[in-house]
């Protein structure tokens, strides 16, 4: 680093310094390093389905097999009540049950970083303004909450991402509050403070830099719960029924009699699928966790 450096090139060589810290600690964490791989190849094939497959097969008319095939050379994972292939519905319900789970993460984590942050620097009746909110969200279920709002507003993927968003933020404000408490004790913050920076620039530059190491690890938790909870209220009916999810195809199997029928293979792509991803980004959580938290280190 020379003298002659910009302010912005410096930054950038920190935060350079930082990820390749950060990368390298995380390849140290198996766990973490499969939960990623998984993510990565399910993210592919989701993304590659409507290239690799031909979504025509998802239009019921245009079915020809028997319902309820068990798997054959045919249709590895056999068909559904319709005639559809199963693995045909898995792979395109991925792409439904990881947009929905990312879309809803951000909005809940954006929330929750949003609120946690004021809270912690304005202080005062803001404060406990926005933490008396967030304790009414901590204290009714949040599925409660979202099977509410689901059921008044009209079906379809936008509410089902307003649903799980709107209710899961909490969590993530109370963690933010904490982290942003800890940085703006810092003796940096203080500096800044005798210096004139107003309430933007002491958010923007300091603060949140601060606390986006412990969003971005709790974002990947907060996936696995959004993936539980759109699961949950597509098996409840509550989902686009014009659209393959993976809870959705577990309500059909139900009300279709597979269950009963012992259609396993009906039951189990969908259900693996759920636990995959969800096992997936635990794995990478808690790895995340563990690089950006030191202290974790040592007791795992």
């Amino acid at each position: 680093m020379t003298a002659t450096q910009s302010p912005g090139a410096i930054a950038w060589t920190r935060r350079r310094t930082a990820f390749a810290t950060g990368w390298s600690s995380f390849r140290s964490q198996r766990a973490g390093l499969v939960g990623l791989g998984v993510l990565v190849l399910i993210a592919v094939l989701a993304l590659a389905a409507p290239l690799l497959t031909d979504q025509a097969g998802l239009d019921v008319t245009q079915a020809t097999a028997d319902r309820l095939e068990p798997p054959s050379m045919q249709h590895w994972l056999g068909t559904d009540e319709n005639g559809r292939s199963v693995l045909l519905l898995t792979w395109w319900g991925a792409r439904i049950s990881l947009l929905v789970g990312l879309a809803a993460t951000v909005l809940s984590v954006g929330i929750g970083t949003l609120v946690g942050i004021l809270a912690a620097h304005f202080g005062g009746l803001t404060s406990a303004a926005l933490m008396r909110v967030t304790d009414f969200f901590l204290v009714v279920p949040s599925l409660v909450l979202a099977i509410a709002l689901s059921t008044v507003l009209a079906r379809g993927l936008g509410t089902i991402v307003l649903a799980i968003g709107l209710t899961a933020w909490p969590t993530t404000a109370r963690l933010v509050r904490a982290q942003t408490l800890a940085v703006e004790a810092r003796p940096y913050i203080e500096r800044a403070k005798a210096l004139g920076a107003g309430h933007g620039h002491l958010i923007g530059s300091h603060v949140l830099p601060g606390v986006l190491p412990l969003v971005f690890a709790n974002t990947t938790l907060a996936v696995a719960s959004a993936v539980i909870a759109e699961s949950t209220l597509s098996f409840l009916g509550l989902g686009d029924p014009t659209l393959v999810s993976w809870g959705a195809m577990l309500k059909s199997a139900m009300d279709t009699g597979a269950v009963t029928g012992g259609a396993w293979w009906y039951l189990l792509p969908p259900g693996l699928g759920i636990v995959t991803v969800v096992l997936a980004f635990t794995l990478c959580g808690r790895a995340l966790e563990t690089v950006l938290n030191p202290r974790l280190r040592g007791s795992r």
